[in-house]
């Protein structure tokens, strides 16, 4: 059973994670730390984008030769597999590491994983820890892998009778962007959500229209390395995803006004598309920002 220290190493690894969300895909977003035989952090790290040192390799550098002994605490099981950079596990067992604690097992770990590689070599393992608070960070890639296309977000704003576009401008639509890979827009053109923000060839379909089909183009952007994808545009550009079922989430905002007032009441809706549940809502400037989701998906 995971220690306290431990428990406490993984929330921090969590949201170490979430550093890399909008720039990692198509890798997860993971985090890791470092405890020494004291339960001190003695290194940490998180990954940043493809084909650049994973997790566990930043805080192995970080932490240098202190990490001999020491307790890997990270959220998805070690990679055990050479691509553009060596197999985690193996960085682990040649740093001397004696335990690792891990939050979810990778579902696309090659040959029989690198849990059982880090047993063999007499390392100490325990997995499952924290494993649904973990998924916050790592459930739209996991979401993204069993469905085969991106995780869909619209942000919309609603204003007199109509549903338009969040304005690209605010300060809500760049943090929105900055949790994106993608924004596919009312054009149909695809751009990163963030010019440059995963290095080069991420979007196999960058400033290309994927076509009119809806879930082609979903499956057509995941091919392409997205994982994250907010539609930019009114009701008009969301009505095939939404039509499809495609749509995961959605973010309504709406001008909270006065206090007592008659709105329109010609929008199709008064707020979420049918179907959907308010999983979060909080004031934003002028605005009322609430959150939804696909009510199967609760």
């Amino acid at each position: 059973m995971a220690s306290a220290a431990e428990a406490a190493a993984m929330r921090r690894a969590i949201a170490l994670s979430a550093a890399g969300l909008g720039t990692t895909s198509p890798n997860p977003p993971v985090g890791c730390v470092l405890l020494n035989p004291q339960d001190r952090i003695i290194g940490e790290g998180y990954h940043e984008r493809k084909g650049e040192p994973h997790a566990e390799a930043q805080a192995l550098a970080a932490a240098g030769p202190l990490a001999a002994g020491a307790t890997a605490v990270v959220t998805l099981e070690p990679c055990n597999h050479q691509g553009r950079t060596p197999p985690c596990r193996q960085s682990l067992i040649d740093a001397g590491i004696r335990r690792v604690v891990i939050a979810i097992i990778d579902p696309t770990s090659r040959g029989e994983g690198g849990v059982v590689e880090l047993r063999r070599a007499g390392v100490d393992v325990e997995t499952g820890v924290l494993a649904d608070e973990a998924r916050t960070v790592l459930g739209d890639w996991l979401a993204g892998l069993q469905n085969r296309r991106p995780v869909i977000t619209w942000p919309y704003l609603i204003t007199g009778h109509t549903i338009k576009a969040l304005p690209a401008d605010t300060s809500e639509a760049q943090l929105l962007r900055l949790n994106a890979d993608a924004v596919l827009e009312a054009d149909g053109t695809v751009r990163e959500a963030v010019a440059g923000s995963h290095g080069q060839g991420i979007l196999a379909l960058k400033d290309q229209a994927p076509g009119s089909n809806a879930a082609e183009a979903a499956a057509a952007l995941y091919d392409g390395g997205v994982r994250r994808l907010l539609l930019d545009g009114g009701l008009d550009a969301a009505a095939p995803f939404l039509d499809s079922g495609l749509v995961d989430r959605v973010v309504a905002y709406l001008p909270h006004g006065e206090a007592s007032r008659r709105p329109a009441g010609d929008r199709p809706w008064p707020l979420m598309p049918p179907g959907f549940v308010i999983t979060g809502a909080a004031r934003a400037g002028s605005l009322v920002r609430v959150d939804g989701q696909q009510d199967a998906l609760r």
